[in-house]
C-alpha cells in the first residue's frame, strides 16, 4: 500500500548528534587572562568553567569552613572576583560572566 506522502524521507541525525552550533549555556566561550590563571586558556562551555572554578576553590580550600556558601578568594581569585576577599557562591557566576567572551 502506498500513502499519499510526498516528501522523501530525510535521514535523522546519529542520537546525541546536532545539526545546529551549540549555544546558549553550552557555547564555548573564551576566558580572560584573569579567568585563565585558574580554568586554563581553551575556550570552555559556561558550566565547564564553573566547574572548573569549584574544582580550584576546593583544591585550595577557599571556602570558609564556617560559611560553606562564600569563597574566599586568593589573589588569582580576586582579580576575577573584582579585587573583592570575599564574595558568595551566588555572587561568582555574577563575576565570572564578566570574565567570558
Amino acid at each position: 500500500m502506498v500513502t499519499s506522502n510526498d516528501k522523501p524521507e530525510q535521514e535523522k541525525p546519529a542520537k546525541g548528534a546536532s545539526l545546529e552550533p551549540a549555544s546558549g549555556f553550552l557555547k564555548p566561550l573564551q576566558p580572560s587572562k584573569e579567568l585563565a590563571a585558574v580554568v586554563g586558556s581553551t575556550p570552555l562551555p559556561r558550566p565547564e568553567v564553573v566547574s572548573k572554578v569549584w574544582e580550584y576553590i576546593k583544591k585550595h580550600k577557599l571556602q570558609n569552613p564556617q560559611n560553606k556558601r562564600e569563597i574566599m578568594a586568593n589573589e588569582k581569585l580576586q582579580a576575577v572576583f573584582g579585587g573583592r576577599n570575599k564574595v558568595s557562591m551566588f555572587e561568582m557566576n555574577k563575576y565570572l560572566a564578566q570574565h567570558l567572551k
